[in-house]
């Protein structure tokens, strides 16, 4: 018999703190997700009742690993890998594996617990995971890293297959490791399981349009929701925070749609420059040279450069933080909505804290979800299973329209969702809220387990 949603609410999120010590992170976005579900959980006392919460912090399965390998000087090196397979209820786990330093259980099951409700969002059948290691890809060379992937997957492979977990890249990984990691995936097993790695090169299984698809797919969202506003991004002036390949193809999308975009960062500084960034030369810096964004002003001489953070005292229309989570805190959320920003676009994970969160909303600033709003990656991801299964391979332009499609229905059932519980122009909530009822539906459809 419920008696108060809210206080059963606070005892979940509670046990999760006590049971979970020291990952904040987790603790970070089970709060942010569980009490926006609570007018869900009033009207639907079934997901109380079979302990739907309980059941979906805690993870199927968690996996840690040691690996070892060997440097250019031939010294041994180990790191910690991990794997946390969240949820399966709609289908094999998906999630992208990052490779940084910052890596530990608490960020992966952040990422993974994230991951459940952005895969359900997609409306295609893919669950909940996440992985990594440790390891840093920077100033390695390729011969390190070649020999890191081949140890990480000597691991990775007995957990992993097309039916049950599809990896993918995230920070740290891009389509050099992905194809290291499937070189050795297909060494061990002597199959050609293509379906088990997402953001595949294209001469073996990869797709077009996936390289862009994140990028891409959060300003579809964005602009879907300033539509709604009875606005545009065109003519908008634009900050990107990051200079991977989320914040890249952001880049590169917002400007086609006619927008202005007038800074990037790194983890080092930021760029400025008012006639708008040069994609080209971005690319040619971090994705083909794999330099700092500083060398952009070395090329560029209408740009500026500067060291260390601030790039959130710039004023913009739109900002959208591609770098990595807690980018933005309050104080930052301050600045922004003080320079004039009226719409907050999230191509990272959780890259706002949950007091700017609270803040923007405040404010009435608009706001696009992480879950909502970058799983155009994940769902391009889905499209190159898809691919694999079929053994064929679309164009750009096909799969570039099935992301817009997509990106135009999270849209849509976040918008719905949050109208449906009288929380009219809130994505976040409505973003939560839709992608939680189609997993908390199948779990219940599947019994206790």
């Amino acid at each position: 018999m419920i008696n108060n949603v809210k206080e059963i609410v606070e005892k979940v999120i509670a046990d999760v703190k006590v049971k979970n010590p020291g990952q904040e992170e987790f603790h970070q976005t089970v709060e942010e997700v569980f009490t926006s579900l609570i007018p869900v959980l009033e009207k639907n006392p079934a997901y109380v009742d079979e302990k739907i919460l309980e059941r979906l912090v805690e993870p199927e399965r968690q996996i840690m690993f040691r690996v070892p390998w060997i440097d250019d000087k031939g010294e041994i090196q180990i790191n910690r890998g991990f794997r946390v397979q969240f949820n399966s209820a709609i289908g094999p786990y998906k999630g992208g594996l990052r490779f940084h330093p910052s890596v530990n259980l608490s960020i992966i099951k952040f990422l993974g617990f994230e991951q459940i409700f952005k895969n359900s969002l997609t409306g295609l059948p893919i669950g909940g995971g996440k992985g990594g290691s440790d390891f840093d890809p920077k100033g390695k060379s390729d011969r390190e890293i070649m020999r890191f992937c081949q140890s990480f997957m000597t691991e990775l492979y007995r957990h992993i297959g097309p039916d049950t977990d599809v990896p993918a890249g995230d920070i740290g990984v891009g389509g050099r490791e992905i194809g290291y990691l499937y070189g050795q995936y297909k060494r061990i097993r002597n199959a050609n399981n293509q379906g088990v790695l997402t953001g595949k090169g294209l001469t073996f299984g990869g797709s077009l349009a996936r390289t862009e698809a994140t990028g891409y797919g959060l300003v579809y969202f964005v602009e879907e929701m300033l539509k709604e506003a009875g606005k545009t991004i065109e003519g908008k002036r634009v900050v990107v925070s990051g200079s991977g390949n989320v914040a890249i193809y952001a880049v590169q999308k917002a400007q086609s749609l006619g927008a202005k975009v007038v800074a990037m960062s790194d983890s080092n500084g930021y760029i400025v420059d008012e006639e708008g960034i040069d994609v080209a030369l971005i690319q040619q810096i971090k994705e083909v040279e794999r330099k700092r964004i500083k060398e952009y002003v070395d090329r560029r001489q209408c740009a500026k450069y500067f060291e260390g953070k601030g790039i959130w005292n710039i004023k913009a229309d739109v900002v959208l933080p591609c770098a990595t989570q807690n980018d933005i805190n309050l104080d930052d959320a301050k600045k922004i909505v003080e320079n004039g920003t009226f719409a907050v676009g999230e191509g990272a994970n959780m890259p706002c804290t949950n007091e700017a969160v609270e803040y923007f909303l405040e404010k009435g600033v608009l706001l696009a979800p992480a879950k909502a709003a970058n799983a155009g990656g994940v769902a391009t991801s889905a499209l190159e299973m898809s691919q694999n299964s079929m053994r064929l391979a679309w164009t750009f332009e096909e799969v570039d329209k099935k992301l817009h499609d997509i990106m135009v229905n999270i849209f849509k059932d976040s918008r719905d969702a949050a109208k449906q519980y009288g929380f009219e122009g809130n994505y976040v909530v409505g973003a939560n809220i839709a992608g939680f009822l189609k997993v908390a539906d199948a779990m219940m459809a599947q019994g206790l387990v």
